[in-house]
């Protein structure tokens, strides 16, 4: 299965999770070729001075993989600077957020994945 550069979902959100300026998701993986636990697999680009509000994840965990550019991740309250090749985990239950610092567009991946039920 091929997932071709102009056949994904390109998103633009604005203000995500009560976050501020603009979050694009190129969706890598989207259904109905993606596994039934799997909810989000994305290329996301924070633009500069943008966030991604702190949020909880009830009944699904979230990973980034952090490609380029910098961040500042909130892990529970706990504020972590992140750049690329760093990876952050949150697990069912747990909330994090983030937000680029930089002056550059903030690239990682995200992957959600649902509990099993």
């Amino acid at each position: 299965m091929l997932s071709n550069r102009n056949d994904r979902a390109l998103i633009t959100e604005k203000d995500s999770m009560g976050g501020r300026g603009t979050l694009t998701l190129d969706k890598l993986l989207s259904a109905p070729n993606a596994p039934e636990m799997l909810r989000t697999f994305a290329v996301a680009t924070l633009a500069p001075g943008a966030a991604v509000g702190y949020h909880i994840h009830t009944g699904e965990s979230e990973s980034y993989y952090f490609l380029s550019g910098e961040g500042q991740y909130n892990d529970n309250g706990k504020l972590v600077s992140v750049s690329a090749g760093d990876v952050t985990f949150t697990p069912d239950g747990e909330g994090h957020g983030i937000a680029n610092v930089g002056e550059t567009p903030l690239e990682f991946i995200a992957l959600i994945i649902k509990d099993a039920e």
